[in-house]
């Protein structure tokens, strides 16, 4: 996903762009804006944190780029595309390193297992993938 700052920055096509050089394959995309009930079942496994709050004041801020992408390995791969949390700690060349400015506003969002992938589709797209 393409978080509101991504969005906002105009870094949908360059993010889509990575990803299809890597040689994963967009099978679903749809823009849309996230409310909190959305949100809060994104978010589930952090409910407890101390930052959850700002989790869900921030992706709710603006639209999103909810995207499905297959390919051999897609999750594990899709992660190293990303790059870590932290941007700062991100190295150049991943999406993070390159454009991420801090820890909260990361521009993207990776599920970070096939499982937790079926979930967030369900989520985001109302069905489980096989």
């Amino acid at each position: 996903m393409v978080k509101p700052d991504g969005v906002e920055r105009g870094l949908v096509g360059e993010i889509i762009r990575r990803f299809e050089l890597k040689g994963l394959a967009l099978v679903e995309a749809r823009m849309r804006s996230v409310d909190a009930d959305l949100a809060g079942e994104h978010y589930a496994e952090h409910r407890e944190r101390p930052f959850y709050e700002e989790l869900i004041a921030f992706i709710t801020e603006g639209p999103v780029m909810a995207m499905v992408w297959e390919g051999e390995s897609a999750v594990s791969v899709a992660r190293v595309l990303i790059g870590p949390t932290n941007p700062a700690a991100a190295p150049p060349g991943t999406i993070r390193g390159d454009f991420g400015l801090e820890t909260t506003r990361n521009l993207v969002h990776g599920s970070d297992s096939p499982t937790s992938a079926k979930r967030e589709i369900g989520l985001w797209f109302g069905y489980h993938p096989r």
